[in-house]
């Protein structure tokens, strides 16, 4: 890790090696949507874990965006109205992509082509906006990854 390590408000979970950085105001259903991702991958039988809830270590290695837990939250999920669970969990992980739950606000339609998220000055990440309602988020995730990859081609 960097000397420069930033602690992020969001929750951080790693889905057949594609890391998601879940962030936005508190109560818009991060960890929520973020849960919904990893119990999705699992009914996929991919390998799935999380790194952090609420309390994510950013850090830049080089080119890479990692993220870490806290020891104290290692495994942790607060789940509103729902409680703490414990989930799977790894230590650290690599980020990819930040995801940004939304409510229809029938104000946009579409969102920004090619939008980046500045979570600390030395870190940013592409974004993928995901609502929170949706059935299958992480089928619309990975759909949105693979269409932003055939754009780059």
């Amino acid at each position: 890790m960097s000397d420069m390590t930033n602690n992020a408000h969001g929750t951080a979970i790693v889905v057949d090696g594609t890391g998601l950085f879940f962030c936005g105001p508190s109560g818009c259903g991060k960890s929520g949507l973020a849960f919904d991702c990893l119990a999705e991958a699992t009914l996929r039988g991919l390998p799935n874990a999380l790194v952090a809830d609420d309390q994510v270590l950013l850090a830049r290695q080089n080119e890479r965006i990692v993220a870490r837990r806290p020891d104290a939250i290692r495994g942790l999920m607060e789940l509103r109205y729902s409680g703490i669970v414990a989930v799977n969990s790894v230590e650290e992980a690599e980020l990819h992509f930040a995801i940004l739950p939304v409510n229809a606000d029938g104000n946009m339609r579409l969102p920004p082509e090619n939008e980046r998220l500045s979570l600390t000055p030395e870190i940013d990440l592409p974004v993928i906006r995901v609502p929170f309602w949706s059935r299958f988020p992480l089928a619309l995730i990975f759909a949105q990854i693979a269409t932003m990859q055939a754009k780059r081609s």
